[in-house]
């Protein structure tokens, strides 16, 4: 596990990049379009064995079902290389998401094109877009960390969501998330 910050590269205003990829769950290829909602949607990535992850997953899996009440649209995306990392395969992920009741579709990027197109760097990577699918938050889910002492609340990725909601503006004062890197080939 190397510690990495996200890049945060994607810029504020930029459109959100499209993307088809299939769905371990459902066994459906799903794209944007298809996932997108009419007021905002978080794309993340994320996998199953990052410590990372796993500390923040009860708590955003809670966070996904408040918000997609809402109004608001997930996606998990896992974008690691299964050969070297075995538990993030798709077998592994669609068990992962039943386990954990994502109430979100966990889609594979197997070429990892689609983390290549966000610049995603770390799992987890949160990116927040509005109803126009232009980006308005990317960064942590919060402050805490393994180890932190500090409880997971997911108060950076409300309050994006929040403001959306209520119409407002995103504060552009954003933390970058930190966790594992991505694994590439």
């Amino acid at each position: 596990m190397a510690l990495t910050k996200s890049t945060q590269s994607l810029f504020l205003g930029q459109k959100a990049p499209d993307f088809r990829l299939p769905d371990v769950v459902s066994a459906r290829i799903l794209g944007l379009s298809e996932i997108k909602s009419k007021k905002g949607t978080v794309v993340m990535f994320i996998c199953n064995h990052c410590p990372y992850v796993k500390h923040v997953r009860d708590e955003l899996v809670k966070l996904s079902q408040e918000y997609i009440q809402k109004g608001i649209a997930f996606v998990g995306i896992n974008s690691n290389d299964v050969e070297n990392y075995p538990e993030d395969s798709p077998k592994k992920m669609k068990e992962h998401a039943k386990q954990y009741g994502y109430p979100f579709a966990y889609l594979f990027d197997e070429t990892q094109e689609v983390a290549h197109a966000y610049d995603a760097a770390c799992t987890p990577d949160f990116y927040v877009f509005d109803k126009d699918l232009k980006c308005v938050y990317r960064g942590r889910m919060d402050d805490s960390t393994p180890g932190s002492g500090k409880p997971v609340t997911g108060q950076d990725l409300k309050a994006a969501l929040d403001a959306i909601l209520s119409g407002k503006q995103v504060s552009e004062d954003q933390k970058p998330s930190l966790g594992c890197n991505i694994k590439w080939k």
